[in-house]
């Protein structure tokens, strides 16, 4: 038992959070392509990522341990981990998107995806626990600040060409 919680759903959940950060982490590079991007002037500073993500992931696993034990229904949990599953594997793809395939335009298109995803992500956790979806508002307002960051890099910078895979590491935010 962790604070009152299985320890099995707190280990995966925890898991869960730490790969998709990992992931998100890998395969974000702010080397010299994404240095040469126009970004405008109210975009959050680079040292502000890591923090926010880090509480985010945290607000998660706390939501998503609440709401599984909240409603411990085969249907209810099923939900749980489609809904869940989905928005990591969203959360992960606009990295990879934005920075891999240096392709901001299809970056925008997805991160609306996210963030739908983020809001059926909070109507799913609400029906087990209220407190656990009100645990998901940062997420959801993290997201929309970088759908309209995506979508101004895009304004600035665009048209975009093919996808070029990035090659070096560079560095990481």
């Amino acid at each position: 038992m962790i604070g009152g919680y299985e320890t099995g759903p707190v280990v995966a959940s925890a898991a869960a959070a730490l790969v998709t950060a990992l992931a998100g982490g890998l395969l974000t590079t702010t080397g010299p392509w994404y240095q040469t991007l126009r970004r405008p002037s109210w975009k959050p500073p680079d040292w502000a990522f890591g923090p926010v993500w880090t509480t985010i992931f945290t607000l998660m696993a706390i939501s998503a341990v609440m709401a599984w034990h909240a409603d411990a229904g085969t249907s209810a949990r099923t939900a749980l981990l489609a809904a869940y599953g989905v928005n990591l594997c969203l959360n992960i793809a606009w990295s990879g998107i934005f920075f891999r395939l240096r392709r901001p335009d299809w970056a925008y298109l997805e991160v609306i995806a996210l963030w739908l995803s983020i809001v059926a992500l909070i109507a799913v956790t609400a029906q087990a626990s209220g407190i656990a979806a009100l645990l998901l508002a940062p997420y959801l307002a993290w997201v929309s600040v970088a759908t309209l960051l995506t979508r101004a890099i895009v304004r600035l910078n665009g048209p975009f060409g093919r996808a070029v895979p990035v090659r070096d590491v560079g560095s990481r935010v």
